[in-house]
């Protein structure tokens, strides 16, 4: 194995020197050696006087430093260096720009106009912009008496001095007023020291003479104003020794003594006078001087007499006209009481609502608690609507939302929809009687979606009024009143309380019979037309209605029918239907089947009997054939009740349900067994839900009812007002 041939030292190191680049002396600088730096950066491609970078824009030398005097902060000097300026001015140059060395241009000139200030003679000092401050200007003695109004000056202290040269001159008006020098003696120099004396004491005394005219106008402003104060004072002086009169007039009425009706009357229009004439004439100062409890103290013995026999029921709007003509005075003005909170309201009374509430409202409380019955609402209504005005808003809300609203809780609560609706009942219904307060009342008692209140709780009797009223009695009485309070609600109840049983009458009791028609139960249906939406009752004839009056137009067609008859009969159906029904898409398409069935039936002809398809409907009632003293097919018959082909027997229970649908109750068997007997049990009970009432069972012609009490005990009861009080659990 031969072993690998080493190179000496010398050959590598002459062979690497071959292959590096030879740096010149002018790399280094002055032919000098080159520094570890300068080599790398002539390896990179870098010549000397050129700048940093590929492109050499970059600074030339190396970074100088500055350093700040001791305890200097930043801009105490100019931070850049006159290197990075010059470096910033030729990298713009190179690119074309300008450099905009504003600041030192700005401290060239500022240099500039200092200096030509200081060859000027000035200070040196300026301000910002090169603005000069203004020399001092001397007064003279006629400039001083122009300034100062009524100031005389003595002629012998109207010298000048002139201090606008470099010496002092003295003025007059015989010597030395143009010329550029004068002589000064020293008998002259020591008048000059007496008028430079009185020319400061002159202007001292000008300075005064202006302090004293400025506060003579203050005071001259001043004794206007204290005028002014002065005769608002007479006026309000004057003003309440009228206003004392009057109140003086007011006590000499002396009105606490009792007096006949005609005398009362007579007193109420003498002190409302006068307080009306108080209350136009002092309108403004009715507060300052407090009127308002004068009015009150003057009309408060009255008042408090005719509230001893005062009969609010029957007379709701005594007293009232006095007290609206006084509304002002009294403090009876309120904001809309709609606004009201009442757990906003002041702490303290004025003297009206104390008034109103020692005296009226305590009588009022009493004639709704013990003489206001709900179901006759007029007189209370006009008390209340009258009064509106005038009441103080807590006294208000406690009448309406707590009173007459607790009335109403309870007549809502006794009203019974099934027995209410009956004929010989004779309370009336709610919309008689409730409605018209639904707009004294807060929103809780007039939203019908509200959880709690007297329309929510009227409402959920009202479905049960739906659910037992007599179709055959037409439309529920009162229903209009019911459309503007309820809104959408009434409609989601006739939905679904309502519109059932419109059908279960269609689909049980109609018939399309074109012998012996009878339209009652369609009439029926009808007749609640404007209660619903037309789109609803469409729906509803499409279930009920045209499934039996295209098998019957096919039965029809298919039996040789007079075409005549069959278009006349078609166009009086389609006459029966309201126009608004008929407009609704699905009811038009259902006439358009029926008229396409006779259209086809007409193509048909002879093989109309076998070909002609049937509607896709329930099976109709047969049509009786065509024999003597049979009615034809032709045009309808009058409507006429068919009486039953025949009666069915008659039992007990019959009788007792039969007194329970006319008492609006329901018999409900309960799948359970009397102990004793075997026989089966039933309850009785108004609620629709069948809970509560009694618990009974049928022996014979006899009806044992459970007692209430106790459980094991039975007793014969009979069917009266007594066996419907506990069916409803009272």
């Amino acid at each position: 194995m031969e072993r690998p041939a080493f190179k000496r030292k010398s050959d590598t190191d002459d062979a690497s020197s071959q292959k590096k680049p030879k740096v010149t002396a002018s790399n280094g600088g002055g032919g000098g050696k080159m520094s570890f730096a300068q080599r790398m950066m002539a390896k990179m491609g870098h010549k000397e006087g050129q700048g940093l970078g590929a492109s050499g824009d970059g600074m030339v030398a190396p970074i100088e430093v500055k350093l700040r005097p001791q305890g200097a902060g930043l801009g105490a000097i100019r931070e850049k260096t006159e290197q990075a300026k010059s470096d910033a001015k030729r990298v713009a140059a190179q690119r074309g720009e300008v450099v905009d060395d504003s600041s030192e241009e700005e401290r060239k000139a500022r240099k500039k106009r200092k200096e030509a200030a200081w060859a000027n003679g000035g200070s040196g000092a300026s301000t910002p912009g090169g603005f000069t401050r203004p020399k001092v200007k001397y007064r003279t003695t006629a400039d001083i008496e122009a300034s100062a109004k009524g100031l005389e000056v003595p002629n012998v202290l109207k010298s000048i001095i002139d201090a606008t040269g470099k010496q002092a001159k003295l003025l007059t008006s015989t010597a030395g007023l143009m010329s550029s020098t004068i002589a000064i003696s020293p008998a002259e120099a020591e008048a000059e020291k007496i008028a430079t004396r009185a020319r400061r004491e002159l202007e001292s005394f000008a300075d005064t003479w202006h302090e004293l005219e400025e506060r003579k106008k203050y005071i001259d402003l001043e004794e206007k104003q204290v005028q002014q104060e002065i005769e608002a004072q007479e006026e309000e002086l004057r003003i309440s020794r009228k206003v004392y009169e009057a109140v003086e007039s007011l006590h000499r009425l002396d009105l606490s003594k009792p007096c006949l009706a005609d005398e009362a009357a007579a007193r109420w229009e003498q002190v409302t006078s006068q307080l009306e004439t108080l209350q136009v004439e002092y309108a403004i100062e009715i507060n300052h001087f407090g009127l308002t409890q004068v009015a009150v103290a003057a009309i408060h013995p009255l008042f408090k007499q005719e509230m001893i026999d005062w009969e609010p029921l029957e007379k709701p709007l005594h007293l009232l006209p006095y007290l609206q003509r006084l509304k002002a005075i009294l403090g009876a003005d309120r904001e809309a009481l709609n606004d009201f909170d009442a757990s906003k309201r002041q702490k303290s009374t004025t003297p009206f609502e104390s008034l109103i509430h020692t005296l009226w409202l305590p009588k009022v409380r009493t004639a709704v608690t013990n003489e206001w019955d709900p179901h006759s609402p007029s007189s209370l209504i006009t008390l209340v609507e009258a009064w509106r005005e005038i009441l103080p808003p807590f006294i208000y809300y406690n009448l309406t939302n707590n009173l007459i609203v607790s009335k109403l809780s309870t007549a809502v609560h006794d009203w019974n929809p099934r027995t209410s609706l009956k004929r010989k009942h004779s309370r009336p219904l709610p919309h008689i009687w409730l409605f018209p307060w639904l707009q004294f009342l807060d929103p809780q008692h007039t939203d019908p979606k509200s959880a709690t209140g007297l329309l929510s709780d009227v409402k959920r009797k009202f479905r049960v009024a739906l659910d037992t009223w007599d179709l055959s009695r037409g439309i529920l009485p009162g229903l209009e009143a019911w459309n503007p309070v309820m809104g959408p609600t009434l409609q989601d109840a006739l939905i679904r309380n309502l519109l059932p049983r419109l059908a279960q009458l269609l689909a049980t009791d109609f018939e399309i019979y074109p012998p012996d028609q009878d339209l009652t139960p369609l009439e029926i249906v009808l007749r609640w037309n404007e209660f619903f939406k037309p789109t609803v009752m469409g729906q509803l004839l499409l279930a009920e209605f045209f499934p039996k009056w295209l098998n019957t137009l096919h039965a029809w067609l298919i039996s040789d029918p007079n075409y005549e008859e069959v278009r006349e009969w078609y166009s009086w159906w389609k006459q029966q239907i309201p126009s608004e029904i008929n407009a609704v898409k699905a009811v038009s398409e259902q006439w358009a089947k029926g008229l396409e069935m006779m259209n086809i039936a007409l193509d048909l002809g002879d093989c109309a009997k076998d070909e002609l398809p049937p509607p896709s409907a329930g099976p109709s009632r047969p049509l009786v054939s065509s024999t003597p003293g049979t009615p034809s097919m032709g045009s309808p018959a009058p409507a006429i009740n068919t009486p039953r082909k025949f009666e069915e027997e008659t039992t007990f229970r019959d009788v007792v349900e039969a007194w329970c649908e006319e008492e609006s109750l329901l018999l409900m068997p309960l799948r359970e067994a009397h102990e004793i007997t075997g026989l089966p049990l039933f309850r009785i009970t108004a609620s629709a839900t069948g809970r509560g009432g009694v618990i009974v069972y049928m022996k014979g012609d006899v009806l044992w009812a459970q007692r209430k009490t106790e459980k094991n005990i039975w007793e014969p009861v009979g069917l009266e007002e007594s066996l419907v009080k506990r069916a409803e659990g009272k």
